[in-house]
């Protein structure tokens, strides 16, 4: 049975990508050796690498004065990252609260500056995006999560503001175009939208660095990285791989206009029914209602093991929502198809007849 696979991380990724990764792990590039065993120095692998940063800046138009890194450490690791090398304690910097990762990066934020939250949307656990705040003028940052992938929210657009912006983006990466002139740093894990788990992208403003007192360790420093091209150390040689070929696909099937408008498609089909079926709810603000994690729960919510079976059955895994949202989420990344997410409508569909 075709199964499709709605996980919101390790996500999905396109077929094409899943077959060359597998090809390149026993024989790459008919050199008799898996990819998991060349040198991260060797001429092959620092072509990759130096595709993936081409390929990143490309699809995104990165301009000119930004560095393209792949690092280790996950987005986690740039909650304290991006705050160590960017602040002085004296100084300020913004966030706005709109999930579970957004809150862990203003707590790991808090150790070297001052931090203050702009806005939240916790009183009503984060089912909407704030939009009425002032940022001070003298706020280094105003940090943001672009995409909510528990909650089922997303930024339409970036915030207004008056100082660079930091965005983690891990889970809205490459699905739609991005000004990132307007950004001081962007980040993102690879494996909700990118590519396996084990590299993390970071677009940082050069300019920005170098102007902390403290003493930064050497590993987590981006001059340190900036300066030997993402190979400080041994790079994560396979996430990197697979993240370039996923990069390769969307260049390929139109870039990120396209991959918007395909996403804009597949999404609307999802809550067109969630909308539309007595038996299901969506739990976002409408407006606000993110195109890579749709969140909806049962109104009968005693009927959920049901509705998961029957999904199960046609193959829709990956369906149960976080445990703090309760219920489903159906997690729509570049890489799910439309057959996909019409196979889900249809299991709700078929839900609807059985126990409305």
């Amino acid at each position: 049975m075709k199964k499709y696979n709605f996980s919101a991380g390790p996500a999905i990724l396109p077929a094409p990508v899943l077959e060359k990764s597998a090809q390149a792990v026993s024989n790459w590039n008919d050199s008799g050796l898996s990819l998991l065993e060349i040198s991260h120095r060797s001429k092959p692998f620092v072509e990759v690498l130096n595709k993936a940063e081409s390929l990143a800046t490309e699809l995104l138009g990165v301009p000119e004065g930004y560095k393209v890194l792949f690092l280790t450490g996950g987005a986690s690791s740039q909650f304290f990252m991006s705050a160590m090398n960017l602040l002085n304690p004296e100084d300020l910097a913004v966030y706005i609260d709109t999930g579970a990762w957004s809150t862990k990066a203003i707590k790991e934020a808090k150790l070297f500056g001052q931090i203050e939250v702009l806005a939240s949307s916790k009183d009503t656990n984060y089912n909407y995006i704030p939009k009425t705040y002032d940022v001070p003028q003298n706020a280094k940052y105003l940090h943001y999560t672009s995409n909510n992938t528990i909650f089922g929210t997303q930024f339409k657009e970036e915030p207004s503001s008056n100082c660079p912006l930091i965005s983690d983006m891990s889970s809205d990466i490459f699905s739609r175009p991005v000004d990132v002139s307007r950004h001081g740093m962007i980040y993102a894990g690879a494996q909700k939208n990118m590519g396996p788990a084990g590299t993390t992208l970071v677009i940082i403003r050069e300019d920005l660095l170098g102007k902390v007192s403290r003493t930064i360790p050497t590993m987590l420093n981006y001059q340190t990285h900036i300066a030997k091209d993402s190979s400080f150390n041994t790079p994560p040689v396979f996430p990197i791989f697979v993240s370039m070929l996923t990069m390769e696909w969307v260049k390929e099937n139109g870039g990120v206009e396209k991959m918007a408008t395909i996403n804009e498609q597949k999404a609307a089909v999802v809550y067109d029914e969630i909308d539309r079926n007595p038996l299901f709810k969506g739990t976002a603000a409408k407006e606000d209602r993110s195109l890579m994690n749709a969140t909806f729960v049962l109104e009968n919510e005693s009927l959920g093991e049901k509705f998961m079976e029957d999904a199960t059955a046609a193959g829709c895994v990956g369906l149960k929502g976080h445990r703090s949202v309760g219920g489903f989420r159906a997690s729509i990344y570049n890489a799910m198809t439309m057959e996909g997410v019409e196979t889900l409508r249809d299991v709700m569909k078929a839900f609807e007849q059985k126990h409305a």
